[in-house]
């Protein structure tokens, strides 16, 4: 015998003032007694802090108490029996009630944050027959009221890359020659909508190797007196490969995942920010023996320019 949950919708997005709806589906091959069929939907923004790249010593590595936003089990179905077969038991709550003030926050899976929204289904069958249970994520976006009415700044940043720009050491030769890329790109995007942009090398010495624009997540915990920020990469997009033509205008065009990010948050225990970072890779002989460097740490062969990235949700 099995159990399992099935949503209303494939894509398992609602909003915190719709009705989660769904139908329950038992699985038997003879009919079982119960003793109450029960739904359960949870969420919570679950937060973690490590030690090592955070600056925080090992011992300081601990799980925080979970920040609840909504816990609510109702009754599908009382005491009875199910029959052979399949049986479908459909269910539909509200996800938001009044006297709930907790901020529905929207779904993220992030390295040290976590915001996750879970319907559980449990079917009771007493004391010598084990519980059936089940259960599944459904994603939260944010109410339509809630979204930001007015529309995004088309305005984009300026940005320029070049030997003089760069804190880090550099190869001689590309010290010595010299390189020039610069391009506009976004900074306020909402997240049905691409990072846009362009770029273009003006001039350098050096061949070049590739050109990735990487999406780059901030989380910060709230931990005793001490703020623990965590940077990590979430994607990287190739928009060059090789030796690109001088002067010539590549478009910047990357897609947002969905679970991976969310609007741009600041709330008092923690923080979830996101960066974009536009990185140049010259051909190097050096770059070929560290394959797998961190991706955070500039390297001789590597030119880079990180700037904030807000996203926000909208109509």
């Amino acid at each position: 015998m099995s159990v399992h949950l099935k949503l209303s919708r494939p894509n398992r997005i609602y909003r915190p003032s719709e009705l989660l709806e769904g139908k329950v589906i038992v699985e038997t091959q003879s009919s079982i007694s119960h003793y109450g069929i029960r739904l359960t939907i949870k969420g919570s923004v679950n937060l973690q802090v490590r030690g090592g790249s955070a600056g925080v010593v090992e011992s300081f590595y601990g799980v925080i108490k979970p920040i609840p936003i909504v816990k609510r089990t109702v009754e599908v179905k009382s005491s009875g029996k199910i029959g052979s077969g399949t049986t479908e038991i459909p269910f539909s709550l509200n996800l938001r009630q009044d006297e709930n003030l907790e901020k529905f926050y929207e779904t993220f899976h992030g390295a040290d944050i976590s915001i996750q929204y879970l319907v559980t289904v449990d079917i009771s069958r007493g004391y010598l027959h084990k519980s059936l249970s089940a259960t599944t994520e459904f994603i939260i976006q944010s109410d339509k009221g809630d979204l930001l009415q007015r529309p995004l700044s088309p305005e984009m940043v300026i940005f320029y890359i070049t030997q003089d720009t760069q804190r880090h050491p550099l190869l001689p030769e590309l010290k010595s020659g010299g390189f020039r890329v610069t391009g506009k790109i976004c900074t306020q995007c909402s997240l049905s909508s691409p990072i846009n942009g362009e770029l273009t090398v003006v001039a350098s010495a050096v061949a070049i190797q590739s050109i990735d624009i990487q999406l780059f997540r901030v989380e910060s915990i709230l931990h005793g007196e001490k703020i623990v920020t965590e940077t990590s990469l979430i994607q990287t997009t190739q928009i060059a490969d090789g030796d690109v033509c001088r002067k010539l205008v590549l478009p910047i065009y990357v897609i947002l995942p969905r679970l991976l990010t969310c609007p741009t948050i600041f709330a008092g225990p923690f923080s979830i920010e996101f960066k974009v970072a536009i990185v140049i890779s010259f051909q190097s002989e050096l770059s070929k023996l560290h394959k797998k460097s961190d991706s955070r740490t500039p390297r001789l062969w590597l030119a880079m320019e990180t700037l904030p990235l807000e996203l926000v949700r909208t109509i």
